[in-house]
């Protein structure tokens, strides 16, 4: 993902089934970023003030905290402007086309996803940020 000039991205993997957290490092791995992964909500907003990722792949339905509560928690904050969020949950197409724009996202996924779909998520909402940032 990167051409020897640009920093590894860093994406924080945020689901509280650790089944589907394996299963997306496995992938994300092989896009050359550096994985961090969070359980539930309350320790993904730790990773993200303790980590700073560039993007964060983010399930809605976790403990603690829910994705939601994340996304516009990062999105309020001007420190956290340039993370990407991938929203990724199972709670329906409708309602997450409807919720996760409001909340900030910045693409969302619906369970269950083909990994494909995720891959070209992730790297265009990578790429808007280097783009942002530059």
């Amino acid at each position: 993902m990167t051409d020897g000039t640009e920093k590894t991205p860093k994406i924080l993997i945020a689901d509280d089934d650790p089944d589907l957290r394996k299963l997306l490092r496995a992938h994300l791995d092989t896009l050359n970023c550096e994985i961090v992964e969070a359980h539930d909500g309350e320790a993904t907003l730790e990773a993200v003030i303790l980590e700073n990722p560039d993007l964060i792949v983010l399930d809605v339905m976790m403990p603690e905290l829910n994705g939601w509560e994340i996304c516009k928690y990062i999105k309020s904050k001007p420190e956290y402007q340039h993370i990407g969020v991938v929203m990724l949950t199972g709670i329906g197409s409708a309602v997450n086309e409807l919720t996760s724009p409001l909340y900030g996202a910045d693409e969302y996924i619906d369970k269950p996803f083909n990994i494909d779909e995720l891959d070209f998520k992730v790297r265009k909402v990578l790429s808007a940020r280097r783009h942002q940032e530059a």
